[in-house]
């Protein structure tokens, strides 16, 4: 299935939602090495991007770096119009064919400094950052929200209407306001109300975490695909699952044996090479932690890998802390 009237081919119509401090490039990689529509960055502070001192800034780009091959959006945040279009050229010129507006997250960090779903509270502002966005860039510009600020503010289809118009092409929700945060159950029911509002297409998003729910999700809403994010962690196969079943994507066996623990070795060699050795053995500490759960695997090797500081005895440790273990819950 591909999205109509998008202007970039999805296929499937199954996206790996942006997360903080997960969804870097070699995580983007492994994900899209399975087979999803759209891996999406870590949200970036336009500021930081554009006018922070030189270290924050290097790393602020580097959160957008695309590889070759791989259907990425870069997401960016922040209030001020001019950064927000500075910020924007600056990830078309990386390579970045797609553009994402973030108008849901929900951090007190970035709803403090009036980014983020806080923007939901000022429209006229954020129509301001999408139509500075969209003027600066050539390639399409999408935008991820949540329902509103709160149950008195539920504007996400207002809002939505005014983005199509000023040149949004595909609108991502998720199913809460602002102040739900992540507690209770995300509503798709709601986001049909999205879905009726605009031509373009709508994505679900919010408790999405395997294909029966990403069924739900789009029979609730309506939606034209899905969008995952936590279930991924530790089972970067999952999107692929999802469009094989909801989708009619080529079918995907999830890796087993030497086949995880050479999908693993390979994604932790990636984030040392890419942050270097010292920040990389402590990003890739939490993505092993995952692996290993998903996998249920012995917790006394999975302890071991955590306090590990060598890679090579890292490596060596991960085919037998991939077994499932039989005492594993």
């Amino acid at each position: 299935m591909t999205l109509a009237p998008f202007p970039v081919p999805l296929h499937p119509p199954v996206l790996l939602a942006p997360m903080s401090g997960i969804t870097d490039l070699p995580f983007r990689q492994v994900v899209a090495g399975f087979g999803a529509g759209l891996v999406v960055s870590e949200m970036i502070a336009s500021g930081e991007m554009v006018t922070a001192r030189p270290s924050r800034r290097a790393a602020s780009r580097a959160r957008a770096e695309i590889a070759p091959g791989v259907p990425t959006a870069v997401q960016i945040a922040g209030r001020e119009a001019d950064a927000m279009a500075q910020a924007a050229r600056i990830a078309e010129e990386q390579g970045a064919p797609l553009i994402d507006i973030n108008m849901g997250c929900p951090a007190k960090k970035v709803v403090g400094g009036l980014s983020g779903s806080a923007l939901m509270r000022d429209p006229d502002l954020a129509l301001s950052l999408i139509e500075a966005v969209v003027a600066a860039v050539s390639v399409p510009v999408t935008l991820k929200m949540r329902l509103g600020w709160d149950a008195e503010c539920l504007n996400a289809p207002e809002i939505a209407r005014r983005a199509e118009a000023a040149g949004i092409t595909m609108i991502t929700v998720h199913g809460r306001t602002r102040a739900q945060f992540y507690t209770g159950q995300a509503d798709w029911s709601a986001i049909r109300a999205v879905v009726d509002a605009v031509t373009i297409p709508v994505i679900a998003n919010g408790d999405i975490v395997d294909a029966e729910s990403a069924g739900q999700a789009l029979a609730q809403s309506g939606a034209a695909g899905v969008m995952l994010g936590r279930g991924a962690q530790g089972r970067p196969w999952l999107l692929a699952e999802v469009a094989a079943q909801r989708f009619g994507a080529a079918p995907v066996s999830p890796p087993r044996g030497s086949d995880l623990s050479d999908l693993v070795s390979r994604h932790y060699e990636a984030i040392l090479t890419f942050y270097g050795r010292d920040l990389g053995l402590r990003v890739a500490r939490k993505h092993l932690g995952w692996y290993c759960d998903a996998a249920g695997g012995d917790v006394t090797l999975r302890a071991r890998l955590m306090r590990e500081t060598q890679p090579d005895r890292v490596l060596a440790l991960l085919p037998d802390a991939l077994i499932p273990h039989r005492n594993a819950a």
